[in-house]
């Protein structure tokens, strides 16, 4: 091979080669590139994910934080709460100490309230119609004839619809007219009524006013009645249930007030957020605490009561108030409704407008009152009420004595219906009832109405005197069971002077009704009231 071949063969081998070595070396920054970037990748992943899991990390911990810190402004809110309840508990009669408790006989009066008229929409007045206005041709176009009579049709078709626009707006108007006008009666009429009925309701206050200033006792109840039910308690736990009588004799007022159960003090003393259970656990208030604020409850009301009555009592219709704190509930043994007394008090006005509700200790001052008050009201260990409430009724008479001038006349005949009426009503006194003579009415003859004051034994009993020389039949027992009925008596006793008829006493067979007949009754004021008398019907 000459040396000119073979150069030139050399140089190609090089260029290939240097060819290849510069593929190879493609080959492998590419792959250094590759791997890198798979390198690259996988940090911006891995760093990624170090983030996120930071992210959700950090996130849990916030929630727990914020969860953790609602539990315990959870706590916070009961405990506040809690802490609210006693010391509302605990203020019940300071709070009524803020305010004037009488009457303000003006706010009682409906304020007049009625809007102005207003036309309705349809009715407004509407735009008058205007004549159309007909252009007029310029002078030059007058000649031609066409030209004219259009012009003249036009300002004649103008005032013909001008005409018939006018009419039917005269119409519109007067059908409008009509129309409000009796929109306007109606209106007038309402407005007329709504003012009479407020100027009655005006009225009937300012009576009410002049008759409660009056001390006429059904006003006297009705404005004790809106003091006591204005009184603003506690929203849950106190019944504000009462029952008013008024003796206007001696003006007292007799207050049946219904208290609140024990279950009104709360039970818990304070609430912890327990972290390692996730729970909300509660601490137990003493018993003997809850007991001291129950006491306190009851006397607090009775003051609170006593006081708003006699603040109000702009008419001095109120010398005394006989309040009497009782707990509706059901007796545990028998199952039955009971009305049980806890507290049980007489205040004069004067005596009692001069203590200082502010500073006293409310349990020692109801004893200076001379109150009965129950030791254990949490058991509701009743009191001996100063009156009870049943006790207390319009038509009581003062009975007088007629045990004691029965010597003068033993035999029962000579005495009159009335005083035969008031001797029963002595004799069944002495025999241990609590009894109250009543005024003679045509309803159907309560004589007297007596209290068996025994628990459970005890109750109200309706008592008829029949002074009969005859037999008494079935009509009159029949009329003293239904003269229980209409009273809610427990028991029925008639008296008379004279026997009983067969019927009379299959009648009673089944029924809670005692009859006393001519012997008995002798028997019973020889026993009871020493009295020996005699019934001689011949008289």
């Amino acid at each position: 091979m000459n040396m000119g071949r073979r150069s030139g063969f050399e140089g190609l081998i090089r260029a290939t080669a240097r060819a290849a070595a510069a593929a190879e070396r493609e080959r492998k920054r590419s792959e250094r590139h590759y791997v890198a970037e798979i390198r690259r990748l996988d940090r911006e992943t891995k760093r990624a994910n170090t983030l996120r899991m930071r992210d959700q990390k950090e996130a849990e911990k916030a929630a727990k934080a914020m969860y953790l810190e609602a539990r315990q402004d959870e706590v916070l809110d009961l405990n506040s709460e809690l802490k609210e309840a006693i010391t509302s508990l605990s203020n019940i009669l300071e709070h009524t100490l803020e305010f004037d408790d009488s009457i303000d006989f003006k706010t009682l009066k409906k304020i007049p309230k009625f809007e102005d008229f207003r036309t309705p929409e349809h009715l407004l007045p509407e735009a008058e119609p205007e004549l159309i206005v007909v252009k007029t041709p310029a002078a030059w176009k007058m000649i031609f004839p066409w030209v004219k009579n259009k012009y003249l049709r036009g300002i004649q078709d103008a005032e013909v619809c001008y005409t018939r626009r006018k009419e039917e707006y005269s119409q519109r108007a007067a059908e409008k007219h009509l129309e409000l006008d009796s929109l306007l009666s109606d209106y007038e009429q309402c407005k007329a009524a709504y003012l009479e009925e407020i100027n009655t309701q005006h009225e009937e206050v300012d009576q009410f006013e002049q008759d409660y200033l009056s001390c006429v006792p059904d006003s006297v109840l009705t404005y004790c009645e809106m003091v006591l039910t204005r009184s603003e308690y506690p929203e849950t736990g106190f019944p504000q249930s009462f029952r008013l009588a008024y003796l206007s004799e001696s003006k007292e007022l007799v207050v049946e007030y219904v208290l609140p159960e024990i279950s009104i003090v709360p039970q818990q003393l304070e609430y912890k957020y327990v972290k390692t259970r996730d729970a909300i656990d509660s601490k137990a208030r003493k018993i003997g605490e809850i007991k001291s604020l129950y006491q306190n409850i009851i006397a607090a009301v009775t003051l609170r009561t006593l006081h708003e009555l006699f603040e109000a009592d702009k008419a001095s219709a109120l010398n005394s108030i006989l309040f009497n704190g009782v707990i509706d509930t059901i007796d545990p043994s028998s199952g039955h409704d009971i009305n049980v007394t806890l507290v049980s008090t007489r205040a004069h006005k004067d005596d009692f407008m001069q203590i200082k509700l502010d500073r006293v200790e409310k349990s020692a001052c109801l004893k200076s009152l001379g109150a009965h008050v129950s030791v254990r009201p949490d058991e509701l260990q009743a009191v001996k009420p100063i009156l009870e409430f049943d006790m207390v009724d319009k038509r009581f008479i003062d009975q007088g004595d007629a045990l004691s001038g029965l010597e003068a006349r033993p035999n029962l005949m000579e005495l009159s219906p009335s005083e035969f009426e008031v001797l029963v009503s002595n004799l069944f006194t002495q025999m241990g009832l609590d009894t109250k003579l009543t005024r003679g009415t045509k309803d159907g003859g309560v004589d007297a109405v007596a209290f068996d004051t025994r628990p459970i034994l005890g109750g109200k009993v309706v008592i008829q005197a029949k002074r009969y020389k005859d037999t008494v039949g079935v009509s009159a027992v029949r009329d003293l069971y239904g003269t229980m009925m209409n009273e809610g008596a427990n028991k029925g006793i008639l008296v008379c002077t004279s026997q009983y008829g067969k019927d009379a006493y299959r009648f009673c067979e089944d029924k809670p009704i005692e009859l006393i007949d001519g012997g008995g009754l002798l028997y019973l004021l020889k026993e009871h009231a020493g009295v020996f008398a005699r019934i001689n019907r011949n008289y």
